[in-house]
């Protein structure tokens, strides 16, 4: 599924002239017709991939009882949507009202994409641009 708020139009082309003391210079800019659809792909690609990665990168950081509250994250989040959702009935109370780490895991605990954004941020931003055609 794409995201329709994702969408790259074609702007029109342009004719530019100016007068100078040596005479008029013209400039006419076009667009190649194919750059609207190109970078639509392109975005929506590094979208998928962001949205894969921070589910990925993230997952060691959510706490785990039962593995439900990490699985809610791939079952709540339309890759591609540019919204990643743990959508466990708890997951809220967990993320906000837990402690930072947990006795079995340090590194679980409550604000889990807060504290993965840390870690991950410029291997995502890095991808992203790579993908996008920004890097």
């Amino acid at each position: 599924m794409s995201n329709p708020n994702l969408v790259v139009s074609t702007p029109r082309g342009e004719i530019v002239t100016v007068t100078t003391k040596s005479g008029k210079v013209t400039a006419k800019l076009t667009w190649s017709a194919d750059f609207g659809s190109k970078k639509t792909n392109d975005f929506s690609r590094a979208q998928k991939f962001l949205d894969s990665e921070i589910l990925r990168t993230t997952t060691p950081f959510v706490p785990i009882r039962s593995g439900t509250l990490r699985k809610s994250g791939q079952l709540g989040t339309v890759i591609g949507s540019g919204e990643v959702i743990w959508n466990a009935p708890y997951a809220r109370k967990q993320y906000y009202s837990t402690a930072a780490s947990r006795v079995y895991d340090a590194q679980c605990g409550a604000k889990w994409f807060e504290r993965s954004k840390i870690q991950n941020k410029s291997t995502w931003i890095r991808g992203v641009k790579k993908i996008a055609g920004g890097g």
